[in-house]
């Protein structure tokens, strides 16, 4: 026996330490002899997950993501696919852009995003499509993040298309603008009820296609992260967004099954045809769904 696994079996893999077998595939003892402890190794879990995801992309993604330069700052958390650096939030977007495109033409588009957190969405389809003119609406606070980013990561003549306005500055700021596309990516569910259906009837009235990617539903599954934000924050995000219903968000018959209420809630209006939904990889309880408007706003 090698040193390495006389200390494991004096001090981690014993059968003191094995004791009742009701939980131990979640505890040290099998940690040492299958997986990593996902306690202690998130990064490793999720470079793993980037390179696997890197390894199914396809040369037109690739394409995609290789016009999209200053992806690195920041410094997030990256692996190296065939010389190329890739995180998840990109892969995230290109596969975004991918669905638009397969039903919307984006050349010479005016282009509304409702929260684009840090501005990556906004990034991959200015580096990839030639916008005519991007609109971010987000909170003072957040936008104050995406316009500092994307005053670095984009070049003048394009940052200059990107338009920022405060959630507060809508009604007066917005104009009688028009929009080929809006988008939502993972905020209308972290929203109130009334606050959804003021965006979707924004999107119902000035857009012209909604693209949105946000959860189906709610979990309780403490597994997940021992609901390290506290109880408190708990409840606010159960009661957030147009989907409450607590479900499995592992099982894909139970994803699946949600999904038609997904569809449901996220049209912007009855008179809207949703054109393509799918499963957002790679996080198991995201949809995705393109709708359009009717043939009379075309």
């Amino acid at each position: 026996m090698n040193e390495l696994w006389k200390y494991i079996g004096e001090n981690e893999v014993n059968e003191e330490n094995i004791g009742d077998l009701a939980e131990f595939k979640r505890s040290q003892v099998n940690y040492r002899l299958t997986y990593f402890d996902v306690r202690t190794n998130g990064v490793r879990y999720l470079k793993t997950l980037i390179y696997n995801l890197a390894g199914r992309l396809s040369e037109e993604n690739w394409d995609r993501l290789r016009r999209i330069s200053g992806r690195e700052l920041g410094r997030p958390f990256a692996v190296t696919y065939d010389g190329e650096s890739v995180d998840l939030d990109y892969l995230r977007a290109v596969r975004d852009l991918e669905f638009i495109e397969r039903n919307v033409d984006l050349d010479g588009a005016r282009v509304l995003e409702i929260g684009a957190g840090y501005g990556r969405t906004c990034h991959t389809l200015m580096s990839n499509k030639d916008i005519s003119g991007y609109t971010v609406i987000d909170l003072p606070t957040t936008m104050a993040l995406s316009r500092k980013y994307l005053r670095e990561v984009l070049p003048d003549e394009q940052f200059k298309k990107v338009t920022f306005i405060s959630v507060d500055e809508i009604e007066t700021s917005l104009g009688d603008a028009v929009f080929d596309l809006c988008i939502n990516i993972d905020s209308l569910a972290e929203m109130d009820v009334e606050t959804v259906r003021y965006y979707l009837s924004l999107i119902a009235g000035r857009g012209r296609h909604f693209y949105t990617n946000n959860p189906v539903g709610k979990y309780m599954d403490k597994s997940l992260d021992d609901h390290a934000r506290g109880e408190d924050a708990i409840a606010r995000a159960l009661d957030a967004g147009p989907l409450t219903d607590v479900i499995d968000v592992h099982d894909n018959r139970a994803v699946r099954e949600q999904a038609r209420g997904f569809v449901a809630a996220y049209r912007p209006h009855d008179s809207w045809h949703c054109v393509a939904d799918e499963w957002a990889e790679p996080f198991t309880w995201y949809w995705q769904a393109l709708f359009r408007a009717p043939a009379a706003r075309r």
